[in-house]
């Protein structure tokens, strides 16, 4: 996901339009709406004011953790199967 894209779904998510963001960011109505027609990026001198008006850190908008269902952090859980034969071993190194 590119940041643009990032930006309205986290717009979407706090259920702030647009106009409101454009507020509270500074930024131009139109300018926003280039970023979504044109799946643009703003540029780098407007991050720090993005995160500001959207109550995010500079590294979730960046990198998407936290946002991006695909680049949260699984769990242990998530990454390490633990079969019988495992289960058994780990038993008896208990």
């Amino acid at each position: 996901m590119i940041i643009s894209e990032r930006i309205f779904k986290i717009l979407k998510d706090k259920n702030m339009t647009q106009m409101e963001f454009a507020k509270r960011a500074g930024f131009s109505n139109s300018a926003i709406s280039d970023w979504k027609k044109k799946k643009t990026n703003p540029s780098a001198e407007k991050i720090m004011d993005i995160c500001y008006a959207l109550d995010v850190t500079p590294e979730q908008l960046l990198t998407g953790v936290g946002i991006d269902d695909v680049n949260e952090t699984p769990s242990v859980s998530d990454r390490i199967h633990i079969d019988k034969a495992d289960m058994k071993l780990l038993e008896d190194y208990h």
